[in-house]
C-alpha cells in the first residue's frame, strides 16, 4: 500500500499566475490550459468559476502559454482567452486523473493498486504577495489503474479511452491516437477523496541549501518524515512525483477527509 503525490494545476509557466490562497484558508484550483484546442473538453478559462468570488479563471491572467516547453502553440491573449479549453486533470468531480510525464510519474502511478492514494499538490500564492508555496490541495483513493500505449492495437486503445470518458487524456485523444503518442496512465478514484474546501497543506520550504547560491523550493522535512517519502527527491522546483511509504489509510488519518477536514488533526504547523 502506498501514496503517490502528483504536482498539478496552472502556474506561472502556463497561466502566467498561480491560484490564490485567501486569508480565510480557501483557495483556487485551476487546471492547466490545454495544450491544444483539439479536445472534447467543454471547460474553458471562461467557464471555470473561481471559488473566492464571482470571477472566472480567465480573470487571473492576461496571457497564457498553452505549450510553454514545446512552443508549438502561439501565446493566447485578448478575446481568445475565455474560449481556450482547460486540461481538466485531475477531475475531482469524476475522480479521474491521467498522466504521460515520464519523469517518475507514469512508473509510480501505474504501480498503484486499489486502496492506495494519489494526492495532488499545486503552487498557491497569498494575495498580499507573500512567498508562493506548494500545497496539497486534495486526493482520492485509487479504484482502478489503466495504461494505454501507442504500441497497443488501435481497437484496444479505443476501448480503454472510451471506458474513461471523463479523463482529460481521453478527451484529447483522436480516434484512439494519443496526444504526442506517449504512454498514458489513467487512475480512476473513489471516495474518500476530492478537492479540499480550505486549508491546503504546505509541502514546501524556500531557502538556500548548503553548497548552492540561489534559493529553491524543497520538500519540508516534517512532511518527508511524517509521510515516509521514499522517492522523488527533495527539490520541488519541477513538481516531482513523490512515492510515500505510508498506507492510504494512514494518509487519510493524517490529512483528513475532504469535506470533513475541519475536525481533522493538522499534519504539521503551516
Amino acid at each position: 500500500m502506498t501514496v503517490v503525490l502528483a504536482g498539478v494545476g496552472a502556474d506561472s509557466t502556463n497561466l502566467g499566475a498561480l491560484g490564490p490562497l485567501y486569508d480565510d484558508g480557501t483557495f483556487e484550483y485551476v487546471p492547466i490550459p490545454e495544450k491544444t484546442r483539439e479536445t472534447a473538453e467543454t471547460e474553458t478559462l471562461g467557464s471555470w468559476p473561481l471559488r473566492g468570488d464571482d470571477g472566472i479563471a480567465a480573470d487571473l491572467t492576461t496571457r497564457i502559454e498553452p505549450q510553454p516547453v514545446r512552443g508549438e502553440e502561439e501565446p493566447v491573449s485578448g478575446d481568445d482567452l475565455e474560449s481556450w479549453p482547460l486540461h481538466h486533470d485531475p477531475n475531482f468531480e469524476a475522480l479521474t486523473y491521467g498522466e504521460h510525464r515520464t519523469s517518475g510519474y507514469v512508473s509510480r502511478l501505474r504501480a498503484l493498486e486499489p486502496g492506495d492514494v494519489v494526492g495532488f499538490y499545486a503552487g498557491l500564492r497569498r494575495p498580499d504577495g507573500d512567498r508562493a508555496h506548494r500545497y496539497l490541495i486534495g486526493y482520492f483513493t485509487v479504484e482502478e489503474v489503466a495504461v494505454v500505449t501507442p504500441e497497443m492495437p488501435l481497437e484496444e486503445r479505443r476501448a480503454i479511452l472510451e471506458a474513461h470518458p471523463d479523463n482529460a487524456h481521453a478527451k484529447r485523444a483522436r480516434e484512439g491516437d494519443l496526444y504526442l503518442e506517449k504512454p498514458v496512465v489513467i487512475v480512476d478514484g473513489r471516495e474518500p477523496g476530492g478537492l479540499f474546501d480550505r486549508d491546503p497543506i504546505r509541502l514546501s520550504d524556500y531557502y538556500v541549501r548548503e553548497g548552492n547560491v540561489q534559493a529553491q523550493y524543497y520538500l519540508r522535512e516534517e512532511i518527508e518524515s511524517a509521510w515516509d517519502v521514499r522517492a522523488g527527491g527533495a527539490n520541488m522546483m519541477f513538481k516531482p512525483a513523490y512515492r510515500c511509504g505510508l498506507s492510504g489509510e494512514r494518509f487519510r488519518e493524517l490529512v483528513g477527509i475532504p469535506g470533513e477536514r475541519e475536525t481533522a488533526h493538522a499534519v504539521v504547523d503551516d
